[in-house]
């Protein structure tokens, strides 16, 4: 082709695809109650009002993605959940510090606009966002060829948080505390490029096991509800999201110096799809630094009250207790060994 026949769109870049698809998002997110009140899909920058009756507020920001869970979208063609893996990843983090998510905004970065593809995968989000109770104010979609092969792609999102200065976790985490385990909902976002080795050493289609397929694909779990409802009442003290790191790495991010976190292992209900990990060739400890196990979200609290927190809980996701704060030079301690 001659260069004065060059055109972006022939270079690989749609700019119309990528307008319809603004739009789009501009006219499903309208019919949310949490779209905001200004008109920000499609501006140059997002605007939105401060929350009113804040004495101190101290923002909360997080960044995160979704990691190879994108190869499992791509591999069984389903978009619609990952947009809700993407949000549980920020949000989740930022209640840890309990800050209400308030602002979401992506990025999607793909080969070529599929406006089917990135229709679902905006669904997902926006239904992420309605779970946090946050508003989802922009993002960016970036059409990227050469950079990415055919059908890949990839997201990201931001989130802010807002919290009463007087209402950050932490602070009140003591000694003999409990420490209450969350149900996950499975492998949430983190550990899938070792699945997909199994997957790939196993030579497993993906399409023809329904117990994996379902499994593999389904969204993260997202906490905001809950856990907003707890630092509400005032019965929390400290908590932890679970994600890369297992248990021990996250939990030390938040344990106080000269305090620790005494973890009994046997005490954890472990999910069926660790099983199958585990029994894929992954030993214990790899499974423990990598994976959740089954437990998503830790709760630190006083003893008296345990049964006002589970009554926060639905059924699925009951905590339970599966160590408590002691006084130790190591901020976190595993005993025993997960019943597998």
């Amino acid at each position: 082709m001659a260069l004065n026949n060059l055109t972006y769109a022939r270079s690989g870049v749609n700019i119309k695809k990528a307008d319809k698809f603004v739009k789009f998002i501009g006219a499903i997110s309208k019919k949310t109650n949490k779209s905001g009140d200004f008109k920000n899909i499609g501006g140059f920058g997002a605007i939105s009002k401060l929350p009113k009756n804040l004495k101190n507020p101290h923002l909360v920001t997080s960044t995160d993605g979704v990691g190879t869970k994108i190869e499992i979208a791509n591999q069984l063609k389903k978009f619609d959940t990952i947009g809700i893996d993407l949000v549980a990843m920020c949000v989740n983090d930022l209640i840890v510090q309990g800050a209400k998510p308030y602002l979401f905004l992506d990025y999607i970065s793909i080969n070529k606009v599929i406006l089917k593809k990135l229709k679902a995968i905006i669904k997902g989000i926006i239904k992420g966002c309605d779970l946090a109770n946050c508003k989802l104010v922009g993002g960016e979609t970036a059409e990227m060829p050469g950079t990415y092969s055919r059908d890949k792609f990839d997201i990201a999102g931001f989130a802010i948080g807002i919290v009463e200065k007087n209402k950050i976790l932490g602070r009140n985490i003591k000694k003999n505390n409990l420490i209450l385990a969350v149900p996950s909902n499975g492998v949430h976002s983190n550990g899938y490029s070792l699945i997909r080795k199994i997957i790939e050493n196993k030579k497993i289609n993906l399409n023809n096991d329904n117990f994996l397929k379902n499994e593999l694909i389904r969204p993260t779990k997202i906490y905001v509800d809950e856990v907003i409802k707890l630092i509400d009442k005032n019965i929390l003290n400290g908590c932890a999201n679970i994600t890369g790191g297992g248990l021990k790495d996250n939990l030390e991010r938040v344990i106080p110096k000269k305090l620790c976190a005494e973890i009994e292992l046997n005490k954890i209900n472990i999910l069926k799809v660790f099983k199958w990990i585990k029994n894929s060739g992954i030993k214990e400890n790899e499974m423990l630094k990598t994976f959740n196990c089954g437990v998503g979200f830790c709760l630190i609290i006083d003893s008296k009250n345990l049964k006002k927190v589970k009554k926060c809980f639905s059924k699925k996701f009951k905590p339970y207790v599966i160590g408590k704060i002691s006084t130790n030079s190591k901020r976190v301690k595993l005993s025993g060994k997960i019943n597998w």
